[in-house]
């Protein structure tokens, strides 16, 4: 939204009937010869002329001609205002808006800007709908932001029309449809607002109020980064990474990545940091996906904190250091990545880089296993069997197990395997043991390939067909992920 003032004198139309005298100036100030304007203009403005007034207002606001003074600038403006002139309304109600010669007051700047804005003035439409959208000097109404805001998107002002598409996307004043906010975000992007660009980008990866096209995806994120925008040149990145829109290409993801993460966006600095890591696009090196890992990570972006924790554990491109990978896995925990938060109960499971603690390890292992993370579930489920941080209970260990086998996970498919051989939270069942033993054996677990074929041997054949038949059904049950 507009925060300056209104001077395009340039575009000034004279009219026939203005002054010799006031077109001198005007000619005067285009040229940069403020001491002959200012001595065209004085005289006019103090006999009444608005446009003069209006003009010798700015000369004050920008310091031409004149000692820079914005209380000379307002008192110019009001003089113009009161005549009805809407772009000294306009600037009047921006010096009210600012506090600039003026005292801060915002119902002041809805007035001159409501004056203004109902002549038809663009930018004071704009404003006055930012006024209604932040309830300063009148109260929040989303209705009649989206309504003057309706008023200066007609006229053609982008970055308005960017905003209006806004609140036809969240349905915020208007009803929500996503083809009405393609449409404002189009016509914005059409003029070149980078902002819009990637927008209509991000519209088109969803098939929002546009039919999904990955390649019109990509030449309006392409349109944007091109202009330096760091949220485009990320987009950018993801759809070479992937190829989709565009051939799959690591190393033009990796260009993209990291002309966004020197702009200092923690999202492409953890992508970039991702690359080096895996020696994608980018010549593998620990060292600079460490480096990148950090920026992110020092701004708060909770997969780098991981990351970089996870380096710190493994001593890659660093020295091994447990209290900083504790560190690190503590930051991105307490922002509830449930990845660290499981590492970080392991690492106060086994002591490293913390003192050993079976509460604390339980409260990480849950607070990720609630949020679905398998590892921790068996691990949780673990302590529940050992009563470790917890009261010892079988059932709760049954529960946690099942959670990740059903995931697909061969060690608690073993877990609770076992579970039903024993009898421990679950009737003992030699058919369910043999059918979690066999799914994990499916997958290469060793024991779990040893205890189903102990089993067997105590099994009838119909015990076993039946095992094997719930089996195959557990099987396509997670595969379908029921």
């Amino acid at each position: 939204m507009r925060n300056v003032l209104f001077a395009v004198l340039l575009l000034l139309t004279i009219s026939p009937a203005l002054s010799t005298d006031f077109e001198v100036g005007v000619a005067a100030y285009r040229q940069g010869d403020y001491t002959t304007a200012l001595r065209r203009f004085q005289p006019l403005a103090e006999q009444g002329h608005a446009e003069a007034q209006f003009l010798l207002g700015l000369m004050y606001g920008n310091g031409r001609g004149v000692p820079r003074d914005d209380q000379q600038a307002a008192s110019w403006y009001r003089k113009a205002a009161e005549q009805g002139y809407a772009k000294a309304q306009f600037n009047l109600g921006l010096m009210y808006d600012n506090g600039e010669g003026v005292p801060w007051d915002d119902q002041q700047a809805v007035s001159w800007y409501r004056k203004a804005a109902e002549q038809g003035l663009a930018e004071a439409q704009s404003n006055l709908g930012r006024m209604y959208d932040l309830g300063r000097g009148v109260s929040h109404d989303d209705q009649q932001a989206a309504s003057w805001y309706r008023k200066a998107a007609e006229q053609g002002d982008a970055e308005v029309q960017l905003v209006l598409g806004g609140m036809y996307a969240n349905g915020r004043g208007v009803p929500q449809d996503d083809q009405q906010a393609a449409s404002w975000f189009r016509k914005a992007a059409e003029q070149g607002l980078a902002e819009a660009q990637l927008v209509m980008g991000a519209m088109y990866v969803g098939g929002r109020g546009v039919p999904r096209d990955d390649r019109q995806a990509v030449s309006w994120y392409r349109k944007a980064a091109e202009q330096g925008l760091a949220g485009a040149q990320y987009n950018l990145g993801l759809m070479y990474y992937p190829g989709e829109g565009v051939p799959w290409d690591d190393q033009q993801a990796a260009s993209w990545f990291r002309k966004a993460a020197e702009q200092g966006l923690a999202e492409a600095q953890f992508s970039l940091g991702l690359m080096y890591a895996n020696g994608e696009g980018v010549p593998h090196d620990y060292q600079q996906a460490t480096s990148w890992y950090r920026k992110a990570a020092e701004q708060g972006d909770a997969k780098a904190q991981l990351n970089l924790g996870l380096m710190y554990y493994n001593g890659e491109g660093v020295p091994r250091d447990y209290q900083q990978a504790a560190s690190w896995f503590r930051k991105a925990a307490e922002q509830g990545d449930a990845a660290a938060q499981f590492s970080l109960g392991l690492m106060y499971d086994n002591g490293e880089g913390v003192s050993q603690d079976d509460r604390q390890a339980v409260s990480w292992y849950r607070k990720a296993a609630e949020q679905g993370d398998a590892k921790a579930q068996i691990n949780l489920g673990l302590m529940y069997v050992n009563g470790r941080g917890v009261p010892q209970d079988d059932r709760q260990a049954v529960s946690w197990y099942r959670k990740a086998a059903e995931q697909g996970y061969a060690g608690a498919q073993l877990g609770l395997g076992v579970m039903y051989y024993l009898g421990r939270g679950v009737p003992k069942d030699d058919v369910l043991a043999y059918a979690w033993f066999n799914l994990a054996a499916v997958q290469g677990h060793e024991d779990g390939k040893k205890r189903r074929d102990v089993i067997e041997e105590d099994m009838t054949v119909d015990q076993i067909a039946a095992a094997q038949a719930l089996s195959r059904k557990l099987a396509a049950q997670i595969a379908d992920g029921d």
